[in-house]
């Protein structure tokens, strides 16, 4: 591959292009600051207006949302895996249908891997404009968004309108439904009731990886985060592991599957036969499969960075939760 061919599948964080209408909380009152980036495939973006970086995907999306802090994006749940990891900034996590069914605070580089058909949501607690990166199993991540009924209801007092289609439409400017198009239903109490309560003591060992427990296992080779062999045993259609100075040696390596590599801290030197680049924290560069590279930090102090990989798992349910039968509308 050429420079520009490499480069062109390298993602710089300060090339991030944020969308402020993404969801249909946008204009809500405690969720109308937020940005969110769909980096590698369409996430799960409501807006015909979101920048897409690389629309090419390789099994799995990857995409961020940035918040200033005491905003928080509101209660739905997915049909597919939802893996976060915290870039920047202090995070609360909750979960349940109304979400109060437990909390967990996440920091900087710790990961959650968010179970389907359990509704969360999260915000920023802490001081300064935050940025979590996020994870979404399939190609295709599109239409797997499912609203928490009180989300829908309130935002449609502030002006924002979600299609069946899936689409956003802003009362305040003047849009409207297409002739013939109905609004997303919402979810009834019998509906609702039929999606898992799960409290915090069982959640956060099963679903929560600490920074500093992933680094300390991966002193000498990388650390193993969520697939058969990781911390998180789930098999949701990727692997992410855990990349720290000290883990790789000098030499080369290939594989056949697509690998993502999202810089956590430091920064990494990525070379391969025709070239060389530098990655620094919230950069992200899409591998091509069967492609020769070595990774080394450029610099010496802590670095670490995510490495993911596509697997032949399917990306539905996560773990041993059901897809709650609402969600196969």
């Amino acid at each position: 591959m050429t420079a520009h061919d490499m480069e062109s599948r390298i993602v710089r964080y300060g090339d991030l292009v944020p969308c402020r209408t993404a969801f249909i909380d946008s204009h809500t009152p405690g969720s109308d600051r937020k940005e969110n980036f769909t980096i590698i495939g369409g996430g799960v973006s409501e807006s015909v207006n979101q920048h897409v970086h690389i629309k090419e995907t390789p099994g799995f999306n990857i995409g961020a949302a940035g918040q200033p802090p005491k905003c928080r994006n509101s209660l739905h749940v997915h049909r597919t895996a939802e893996v976060f990891f915290v870039l920047s900034g202090r995070w609360r996590f909750f979960w349940g249908s109304t979400g109060t069914d437990g909390e967990v605070v996440l920091n900087e580089g710790d990961v959650i891997n968010i179970p389907t058909g359990v509704f969360r949501g999260f915000e920023n607690i802490g001081t300064d404009y935050s940025m979590i990166m996020s994870i979404l199993g399939g190609n295709d991540a599109g239409g797997g968004v499912v609203w928490a009924p009180q989300v829908i209801e309130e935002a449609r007092n502030h002006g924002l309108v979600l299609g069946r289609n899936g689409v956003l439409y802003d009362r305040k400017k003047g849009e409207t439904l297409p002739e013939g198009m109905d609004p997303m239903p919402t979810l009834n109490d019998d509906e609702m009731a039929l999606f898992p309560k799960v409290g915090t003591d069982e959640f956060v060992p099963r679903f929560v990886a600490r920074y500093w427990d992933m680094m300390a296992l991966a002193d000498c080779r990388p650390a193993p985060v969520i697939g058969a062999e990781g911390i998180l045993k789930d098999r949701p259609g990727f692997t992410l592991e855990l990349v720290r100075d000290g883990s790789l040696n000098d030499a080369s390596y290939s594989t056949d599957r697509h690998e993502v590599l999202m810089v956590m801290r430091g920064h990494w030197t990525v070379q391969w036969e025709d070239g060389r680049t530098t990655l620094a924290p919230g950069d992200v560069f899409a591998v091509p499969p069967g492609l020769s590279r070595r990774l080394m930090p450029a610099m010496s102090g802590e670095s670490s960075l995510f490495r993911v990989r596509n697997t032949d798992d399917e990306a539905g349910p996560t773990m041993d939760f059901e897809t709650a039968a609402p969600l196969r509308r």
